[in-house]
């Protein structure tokens, strides 16, 4: 449950602890690295630009790399309770034909979970009996110094200064707090963008489906009691709006299931539908001495293979892990740590992500053509490969402190 409460009760929780922490952004992956250093014995401050906590949100397909966070929080029981498991997974082609259903519980039960939720869902999980955070709070100016992180916050527009140990930035693929410790993000932009919206629920809640069209993508998936959908093409085509893109797509389908017919329908009639472009970004780095990029801050992620919010939970975990061990003395050379070794899994699956894309995002009938015949020998499996690697290879956050300095025994 989120607790909203004046920065400066929070503050003077934290100025007890050896390292004063500040989270900026209370999404996944700044709520879970908070609510993890605190059932650590810390006492971070966890602020939120927006003036509350987040709606339902759009749906996420959260991977097994969550599990480790969900246990150290306690919380993996009402993760279960709060989404729904995805066993199978099917992809139309670009009349709308179904191409072929693949076993997701197959690729995924040797590693754990696989489920289906929202981000409002997920946030609440995440946040538990009690999770403190101040709203509408911006961070206005930061200055690192060798004695810690010289930071301006204005709440509710009014400025106030504190001075942290260090300062997780984790507000979001288009950070602004970003700014004042890295020089420009480098990104994929597709071209392409689309709407977000809920469906209703349908019998094959087990079941996520995508489209993958000539000029149009659509991606349906259960969570508990909705149907989640994305709908979308190349932003040339979406200026026309939603319901005139519906409908010039459903002029090229020739074959329309139930689940796809209410996709579109949902789309074309919701009032005021979520619009998401499809970009990315990546950070040429992630620390200084005292700051520490993370989630979609680090690296924001194309959706095309599900595990953005994944990784971003990991990494909150990797860190907050090696965070129960840091003291002043050596937070430097934790973070460096930090970085070396979670970056790297973080890009490989971003980069699985954007190949994804160039098969996945493709405008003329020919090549939608040519992409079919080959999916008729490329299984889920086959694609998320990669994935599956990292899922085998799990970050072991007690080996990386010892690759670190300074850190203090447990």
């Amino acid at each position: 449950m989120f607790s909203p409460e004046s920065l400066e009760t929070q503050y003077d929780r934290a100025a007890a602890d050896e390292l004063r922490i500040l989270v900026v952004g209370a999404g996944v992956a700044g709520v879970t690295a908070a609510q993890l250093l605190r059932r650590y014995g810390r006492h971070p401050v966890l602020i939120e630009r927006t003036a509350g906590a987040a709606a339902q949100g759009y749906m996420l397909a959260l991977m097994p790399m969550v599990d480790a966070a969900l246990d150290d929080l306690g919380v993996r029981e009402a993760y279960r309770t709060a989404g729904v498991a995805l066993k199978r997974y099917a992809v139309h082609g670009h009349t709308g034909r179904r191409l072929r259903v693949d076993s997701t519980e197959d690729l995924m039960s040797q590693f754990g979970d696989y489920r289906g939720i929202s981000r409002g869902r997920l946030l609440d999980v995440l946040g538990g009996e009690r999770c403190p955070v101040t709203y509408d709070a911006v961070v206005a100016d930061l200055l690192e110094t060798p004695d810690g992180v010289d930071v301006s916050v204005q709440v509710g527009g009014v400025a106030q200064q504190f001075t942290f140990d260090l300062v997780l930035i984790a507000d979001g693929m288009h950070s602004t707090t970003r700014e004042f410790v890295v020089d420009g993000v480098e990104g994929v932009d597709t071209g392409w963008g689309g709407w977000v919206v809920w469906a209703d629920d349908d019998p094959d809640s087990d079941l996520g489906a995508e489209l993958w069209g000539a000029g149009a993508i659509v991606a349906m998936y259960p969570v508990a009691g909705a149907l989640g959908v994305f709908l979308g093409g190349p932003r040339t085509d979406t200026a026309a709006g939603p319901a005139a893109f519906v409908t010039a797509l459903r002029r090229r389908l020739t074959t329309v299931d139930a689940r796809l017919d209410g996709a579109m329908a949902a789309v074309a009639t919701d009032p005021d539908p979520y619009y998401w472009a499809l970009t990315d970004c990546r950070a040429p780095r992630w620390t200084t001495g005292r700051t520490v990029l993370l989630g979609d801050a680090a690296a924001g992620f194309l959706p095309t293979a599900g595990v953005g919010a994944g990784m971003a939970m990991e990494s909150a975990w990797v860190l907050a892990r090696m965070l129960r061990h840091a003291d002043r003395a050596g937070l430097a050379e934790l973070l460096a740590a930090y970085e070396r070794a979670q970056r790297p899994r973080v890009e490989a699956a971003q980069d699985n992500s954007r190949q994804l894309a160039t098969m996945m995002l493709r405008r003329g009938r020919l090549p939608a053509v040519a992409r079919e015949l080959a999916m008729r020998v490329i299984s889920v499996e086959r694609a998320l490969r990669p994935i599956q690697r990292l899922l085998r290879e799990q970050p072991d956050p007690e080996s990386l402190v010892g690759t670190s300095a300074g850190s203090r025994a447990l």
